[in-house]
């Protein structure tokens, strides 16, 4: 068996954590540190994730939960998997919904208005606008995406372009807005500047949630 401080991770299931982000911050939840313990023994994967404060946003935690149980199930290896969300005033309902397969409203009866696609739509968009704001910045604006060199800027702008369903061919315009459409040239400084904004936004929030959960748990 091996756990998180306690030896070095199984691989296969670290793996599949880390394709886990954050819905906001846009990052990988085994970089935020989001993954208390995580063990895998005869198959069956046990993981423990926890959070900045007791009451983040549930809907935003029920989306890491759902998603991190999703990606431990069909890592190699696993043929069982429990994922639960400990410390957090709402973690019983959003890992009994999780474990069921309900839904963020089935999670909640009564309370939640409805599933969450919308709200995913809307951070994966503020997530690509945050990184064509690092490729603009880095490279300058560049005509077509195929201009851009290789790097973890181009890599994850094509990432979050996929994810969107934005065209990510080599002769695709780079300015892009978050729905597909070119960015026309008089346009393009005002949009350039709310990427920015919404960028500098997103890593401010990852700074402070690293902060509060080092001063939680005492990493």
């Amino acid at each position: 068996m091996n756990a998180l401080g306690a030896g070095p991770e199984p691989h296969e299931l670290w793996a599949a954590l880390a394709t886990v982000r954050d819905p906001e911050l846009d990052e990988p939840i085994t970089e935020l540190g989001f993954v208390g313990s995580a063990e895998l023994r005869d198959g069956h994967a046990s993981v423990r994730l926890r959070l900045p404060t007791y009451f983040c946003a549930p809907n935003f935690a029920y989306l890491m939960v759902a998603d991190a149980l999703d990606a431990v199930r069909a890592a190699p290896g696993v043929t069982s998997a429990e994922v639960r969300l400990v410390d957090h005033f709402a973690a019983e309902e959003i890992n009994a919904g999780a474990a069921l397969g309900g839904g963020f409203a089935g999670a909640f009866p009564g309370e939640a208005s409805g599933e969450l696609d919308g709200l995913r739509l809307t951070f994966r968009r503020k997530a690509y606008l945050a990184g064509l704001d690092r490729v603009v910045r880095r490279w300058g604006r560049l005509a077509r995406l195929g201009e851009v060199p290789d790097g973890p800027e181009l890599a994850g702008l094509v990432r979050r372009r996929a994810e969107l369903g934005l065209d990510c061919s080599p002769g695709s315009p780079l300015l892009l807005d978050e729905r597909g459409r070119p960015i026309p040239e008089e346009e393009a400084e005002r949009r350039l500047r709310f990427a920015r904004t919404v960028r500098v936004s997103i890593e401010g929030n990852a700074g402070l949630c690293r902060g509060l959960l080092r001063t939680r748990y005492g990493d």
